[in-house]
């Protein structure tokens, strides 16, 4: 016979309000950052691979905020 072992379950997750940051945020934070990080890109196509990013990002954002 063999022997079952009884795994710990996780706790159930606790949302608290105020705590969690939203997505629009979130996106409107990384937005900044890149616009700060990227002109110290010394690297062209990561500088490129960055604009890229904010760019998509920024469509993003613009499209939560037409979808209201």
């Amino acid at each position: 016979m063999g022997q079952v072992l009884q795994f710990r379950l996780k706790p159930p997750a606790v949302a608290h309000e105020g705590d969690a940051l939203d997505l629009l945020s979130a996106i409107d934070f990384a937005l900044r950052d890149l616009a700060d990080i990227t002109p110290h890109i010394v690297h062209e196509p990561s500088r490129e691979q960055a604009r890229q990013c904010r760019q998509m990002l920024q469509d993003a954002f613009d499209a939560a905020l037409r979808a209201g």
